[in-house]
């Protein structure tokens, strides 16, 4: 059974819950700004992120828990708006490995900035809100 919790356990966990859901928003806007979807964005870091030759659909899929379908309709869309390109694997000539184009990573390395802007300015606020709901 577990513990009991008390109400300054249920506060931290819900300003917890809020701080990451302001986060979420915040990304969400961004990317929106730039004219991706927030999956979008998502995608384009997993990729650029992927360690080289790595990024396929599957791998998008996994990182971002999604279908294998999913994934591959999402990255056509970013192959349409020329984010993303499609290139053949070394190892397996059958499987595409994915690469951000120099617009995704121009799109890419501003989003980057700004969310690791907003990050620096939370980071105190979700550390100390992590260390409540350890405690």
């Amino acid at each position: 059974m577990p513990s009991r919790l008390t109400d300054a356990d249920y506060q931290a966990l819900a300003e917890f819950r809020f701080s990451l859901r302001q986060f979420q928003t915040f990304s969400e806007q961004k990317a929106e700004e730039c004219g991706l979807t927030p999956q979008q964005h998502q995608a384009l870091l997993v990729i650029r992120a992927a360690p080289a030759g790595t990024a396929t659909i599957g791998y998008v899929a996994e990182r971002l828990i999604v279908k294998p379908h999913s994934a591959t309709g999402l990255v056509n869309r970013l192959v349409a708006l020329d984010f993303v390109k499609r290139g053949r694997s070394d190892g397996d000539k059958r499987q595409a490995v994915l690469n951000l184009t120099e617009g995704g990573h121009q799109t890419l390395a501003a989003l980057s900035a700004t969310h690791q802007e907003e990050i620096r300015r939370l980071g105190p606020l979700l550390i100390g809100l992590l260390a409540k709901v350890q405690d």
